[in-house]
């Protein structure tokens, strides 16, 4: 009696941590739902700068609503995993069994309604001229995007108008690069400049940069937007310069380059999805099949033709896990995001950071799809990996470090949790993305300590905690206490920070712009030390006055996961402003009107209800969270560990300085619909590769 109690006692604990783990699976799932329902809720008073204390009845109800609306769109998608795992393993045995019964198949057509039932799915019968028309356009969109460079063509047909009839898009930052470059540039040919002076104004100073993080010995290039990307543009623009006279035409051939490169992301990430292009051309493993969904957890089978049942079985047999590229269904859905979307088509000529950074991602995004797809078909024994992938891996990283500085800390997490989720290729990762991490953020740390370039101000990712200083002391000013104050006051102006605030905007707080900003940053005067007694000073604030601290940090982040909040700025800005419609030399009279209207008509379109959220960067980043919670409820832990620098980035939103910033979004939107194909995929062959769960099928014992 004890021994058989003893040996059958784990069971009931292993079946309890696992019902433990489900609830919290769940619960932060429901969490999730719960941050989208919140930021839209008190949205509508954010955007009246009212504040939590206005928070009304009417937002309760808007938060139950929206709460109910997001955890049922998590619902279904667990559903329909759960369904689609139940109904692969009914096709699974229904063609087992056509297989056994093949030769009463071949003697009559009639009897191949028997398996045809099984399958999942239901047949929706149309006109012959409509399931022609489909068909021939189902084919032709398999094989216009049979492999990248096919795609990499259609994509180049349907953008060939952005760079001929726009040219170029940028706003100040490429401007402020270029004139660091330039003032450097005087410098090493001799030309005497003014460096650090109290009423001098440089390059640095319009961040700005505080004094006490430049080097004694006189140089104008920081690591603001990233020291590589800015030598690069700088040099771009200096050669214009010598050239032709103004900066319009390098601004001009780095757009073109850009958009040659954006074509070339999107169309290597798209081919990994579609195509499933490291799966070797077999007999065994046909890849050019898309019509034929594959179940993904049947080891072998022998299919019929059910549409020719006297053709008798297939040749070719199918292979463990082998997946069904995308349809031409999926295929379109997706080139139609790339062709006609704003925040893509516009970023392929913007010369700011946050859109290379974005492409970049992007085929990054494809390259760890691979991996994540040749471990999978074969956890025990995973696939070697190919060469070209590993070199692809290595560029990849290194065009997001140049891109964005907070690449390194996005791949250093993803190195961490790539270690845990796929140990045996322990190798690769660190030869692809460890190295270059270090080696390129190393580099750059090493400048900056030698004392060649001036490192970033760290007043920049401080943006949350300025807002809830800036506005506790423009509406509240009493409740700072004193001692925060004598803490603050060497490094801010608390009047003048009061006067800068703006609720969706950090930057006017520490005085970014030209100069006759106002002074809030006392930039030319903090020291080192003084930086020491922010945290403290900003941890007493907020404890005074948690509200409208809390406001501001709300006011600043909500919008990313709203769907009913407009951008704060769109990616039409950088097509039509200032700068590039009147302060430069020639590009301001090329197509000017044309580009004014084109913003103009996807402005009137963003403002459409429903319609134009597709045009928003917050309703991808809302929808990838939910598929994220989706499956985080189905406990898919390495898909998870694949997905998570979108989680990160989403991080990096609500850090940004402003609100509702679309370039900031560009990421999570390129590869939303590959999001959208994996999950899908997983769906088929998600209780076999990521284990059993509850109302899942099981895998079928080996033929």
């Amino acid at each position: 009696m004890d021994r058989d109690h003893l040996s059958h006692s784990p069971a009931p604990t292993r079946t309890a941590l696992a019902r433990v783990g489900a609830a919290l699976c769940r619960l932060v799932a429901g969490l999730a739902c719960a941050w989208i329902a919140w930021c839209t809720a008190i949205g509508p008073l954010m955007r009246a700068d009212a504040g939590l204390a206005a928070f009304r009845w009417t937002n309760g109800v808007a938060f139950v609503a929206m709460f109910v609306v997001c955890f049922g769109i998590v619902w279904l998608l667990v559903r329909s995993a759960h369904r689609a795992a139940y109904s692969a393993t009914c096709t699974t045995a229904s063609l087992r069994g056509a297989a056994d019964s093949t030769a009463h198949l071949s003697d009559s057509a009639h009897h191949t309604s028997t398996p045809a039932a099984h399958l999942p799915g239901r047949t929706i019968a149309l006109p012959p001229r409509a399931a022609r028309f489909f068909a021939a356009a189902g084919r032709l969109t398999v094989r216009a995007t049979r492999n990248w460079r096919r795609i990499w063509l259609v994509l180049a047909i349907g953008w060939l108008w952005i760079p001929t009839t726009l040219l170029v898009a940028y706003g100040a930052d490429i401007l402020s690069q270029t004139r660091e470059f330039a003032w450097a540039w005087n410098q090493w040919t001799g030309l005497e400049q003014p460096y650090i002076g109290f009423f001098s104004f440089v390059p640095m100073d319009i961040y700005p940069t505080a004094h006490y993080m430049w080097s004694t010995d006189p140089t104008y290039l920081t690591d603001q937007h990233n020291i590589v990307l800015t030598v690069i543009y700088g040099a771009s623009a200096a050669l214009s310069r010598y050239l032709t006279g103004s900066n319009d035409a390098g601004f001009v051939v780095l757009a073109a380059l850009q958009w040659l490169f954006a074509g070339f992301c999107c169309a290597s990430a798209a081919n990994r999805f579609f195509n499933l292009p490291w799966i070797p051309r077999t007999a065994s493993a046909p890849r050019t099949h898309p019509d034929y969904a594959h179940p993904e957890h049947l080891r072998t089978a022998t299919p019929i033709d059910f549409a020719h049942p006297e053709r008798g079985p297939r040749i070719h047999t199918l292979t463990a896990r082998t997946p069904a590229p995308a349809g031409p269904l999926a295929r379109a859905l997706v080139l139609l995001l790339f062709l006609c979307c704003p925040l893509v088509t516009f970023s392929t000529i913007s010369l700011t950071k946050s859109p290379l950074f974005a492409f970049a991602f992007t085929w990054w995004f494809g390259l760890m799809y691979e991996l994540y797809m040749t471990h999978r078909n074969a956890p025990a024994h995973p696939q070697r990996t190919r060469p070209v992938t590993i070199a692809a891996l290595v560029v990849s990283c290194v065009v997001m470090l140049v891109s964005a500085k907070y690449a390194w800390y996005i791949l250093m997490i993803q190195v961490v949790l790539l270690l845990l989720a796929d140990r045996r290729r322990w190798r690769l990762y660190l030869l692809t993305l460890l190295l270059p991490t270090v080696l390129v953020h190393g580099a750059i740390t090493l400048l900056i300590g030698s004392g060649a370039i001036i490192g970033g101000d760290p007043i920049e990712s401080r943006g949350a905690q300025l807002q809830m200083i800036a506005r506790v002391a423009q509406r509240n000013p009493g409740a700072i206490p004193e001692s925060a104050a004598r803490k603050l006051a060497p490094i801010f102006n608390i009047d003048q920070m009061a006067q800068a605030y703006r609720s969706e905007d950090a930057d006017p707080v520490k005085s970014s712009g030209i100069q006759s900003k106002k002074v809030s940053y006392r930039w030319r005067s903090v020291t080192a030390e003084d930086m020491k007694q922010f945290n403290a000073a900003w941890l007493e604030i907020v404890r005074a006055d948690p509200q409208t601290a809390f406001d501001a940090l709300f006011a600043k982040s909500y919008g990313y996961f709203d769907v009913f909040d407009p951008p704060y700025v769109p990616m039409s800005y950088y097509v039509d402003n200032d700068y590039v419609q009147q302060s430069n030399t020639w590009i301001k009279h090329y197509n000017h009107d044309w580009r004014g209207g084109v913003a103009h008509v996807v402005r009137q379109w963003s403002r459409i209800p429903v319609l134009g959220w597709v045009t928003h960067g917050n309703f991808y980043v809302t929808l990838t969270l939910l598929i994220g919670a989706a499956e985080l409820a189905l406990r898919r832990w390495r898909a998870l560990s694949w997905h998570m620098p979108l989680l990160l980035l989403m991080g990096v939103m609500i850090t940004a300085p402003a609100n509702n910033f679309e370039r900031h979004m560009l990421p999570i939107a390129f590869v939303f619909g590959f999001l959208c194909i994996t999950f899908a995929r997983d769906n088929r062959g998600g209780s076999w590769v990521h284990g059993p769960a509850r109302g899942t099928a099981r895998p079928l014992p080996r033929a």
